[in-house]
């Protein structure tokens, strides 16, 4: 018997997907979209994935995977459980739901750049229909789904929590770490309405093992921000505990260790060359951008992101110096960096460290190289590139070079290998023990 109390659209689209013949729609086919495609495929649904990049929707659409931790094998599976991937935004009104997961990222003021958001959704508005779901999963500032999505469903005279059912449910994706997975995640959402909310709960229930409903879309937005900027802060903290360390000779990752010994009222977070990846270094700009608008001025967020950004110069800083003490100069240097990639045992270069001290290091004369096993050849990015391939880490290699950076320590590098022909290591990330003679901590 029907529900007279509930909507006709969401008892139609609740009873879809608790039946898994509902069509799941995932805009945006990247680290975050990827993943989720995959696991609603292995949940028995069908998935449509829309992305503008033409080379990529025909790799997924032959089995093939782009992504290094992701294994075409899964994709292949997917394919076989119905999983299409297309370009073809008209389509946008045959799935259930639609899922948008594309980059937030900052613009050259460090302000939010919606555009991604925003177009995709006035490229999928003119095709949705009644009894769709729409959910943002992109990171944003509190207010994004109810200030800009909602009027634009309701510009198409849809009203919202009895036509169509809007949602936030932020992205939880760390790449590479195998020891959480999609499925096992528990997923925050919010709705507009109690009616979005429950529609919500019904699109990733049968996906993700726990989903965690929170009172508003700005709830679950804000949980995103505040569970990033718990971890930027940290790690702020964390980088000027190093530079204290370092000025008192003081090994911080000896410290670390023992600090981490304490079963209670203690998490070690590590510190680096800075902060990459797409969410860390930018989300607190979200934040703090909107706060402005309350009148806020958030200093200890800002604090941190300052200690933050200055990590690659204050590394630079050590690379000069241990040049100078073995009397050479960074011009005219050879410089290998290992690793580019923002984190280890990927290949996601966004908004890596790594690049900018690239930069940094080509801008004072010296001679660039770099060797990451997950980046064969340096990509075009939208503020950097370098025409460059990955270096062959051998013997000889590695002696004919001034210094080896080491910025991102893959499981793939031999580092005793690189100890023992390097003439100069400087590493950030504690790989090694302090009382080498060829090697500076940074």
């Amino acid at each position: 018997m029907r529900d007279e109390s509930k909507p006709a659209y969401l008892e139609q689209l609740t009873e879809r997907l608790d039946k898994r013949s509902a069509v799941i729609g995932i805009i945006g086919l990247g680290y975050v979209g990827l993943p989720l495609t995959l696991r609603y495929a292995e949940a028995g649904f069908r998935v449509l994935g829309i992305d503008i990049d033409g080379a990529k929707i025909e790799r997924l659409n032959r089995g093939e995977s782009y992504i290094n931790h992701i294994k075409s094998a899964d994709i292949a599976r997917a394919r076989e459980r119905g999983f299409e991937a297309t370009s073809d935004f008209t389509r946008a009104g045959e799935p259930d739901a639609l899922i948008i997961c594309v980059p937030t990222p900052l613009n050259a003021y460090r302000e939010p750049d919606l555009s991604f958001v925003l177009d995709t959704a006035d490229a999928l508005l003119p095709f949705m229909r009644p009894g769709q779901v729409l959910s943002l999963e992109s990171t944003t500032y509190p207010g994004t789904t109810d200030e800009e999505l909602k009027p634009r469903l309701e510009s198409r005279g849809f009203l919202i929590g009895r036509d169509v059912f809007l949602v936030f449910s932020p992205e939880r994706e760390d790449p590479g770490n195998p020891n959480f997975h999609t499925r096992t995640i528990p997923k925050v959402c919010g709705g507009v309405t109690p009616a979005c909310l429950e529609a919500g709960i019904a699109l990733y229930s049968p996906a993700i093992d726990k989903v965690v409903p929170v009172s508003s879309t700005r709830a679950a937005e804000l949980t995103k921000l505040l569970e990033n900027i718990h971890r930027a802060v940290n790690i702020g903290l964390v980088n000027e505990m190093k530079i204290i360390a370092d000025r008192m000779d003081i090994d911080i990752h000896e410290v670390i260790r023992a600090a981490a010994t304490k079963p209670f009222g203690f998490t070690p977070y590590y510190p680096g060359p800075g902060l990459g990846g797409h969410c860390i270094p930018i989300d607190p700009f979200y934040l703090t951008w909107k706060a402005r608008e309350y009148g806020l001025h958030t200093r200890f967020i800002e604090l941190a992101g300052e200690i933050n950004s200055d990590m690659p110069h204050w590394v630079i800083g050590k690379v000069t110096d241990a040049l100078n003490r073995r009397g050479k100069s960074v011009m005219g240097s050879r410089v290998l960096v290992l690793g580019i990639a923002y984190k280890k045992d990927v290949e996601d270069m966004r908004e890596s460290p790594s690049v900018e001290m690239m930069e940094i290091l080509r801008e004072k004369g010296a001679a660039v190289d770099y060797a990451d096993p997950h980046v064969p050849s340096f990509p075009r990015m939208r503020e950097h590139w370098f025409d460059l391939k990955s270096v062959e880490l051998n013997p000889s290699s590695i002696a004919s070079y001034d210094v080896v950076l080491l910025a991102t320590a893959h499981s793939g590098f031999d580092y005793e290998l690189i100890r023992q022909y390097a003439a100069l290591v400087v590493d950030t990330r504690g790989v090694y023990p302090t009382s080498l003679p060829n090697v500076v901590k940074a």
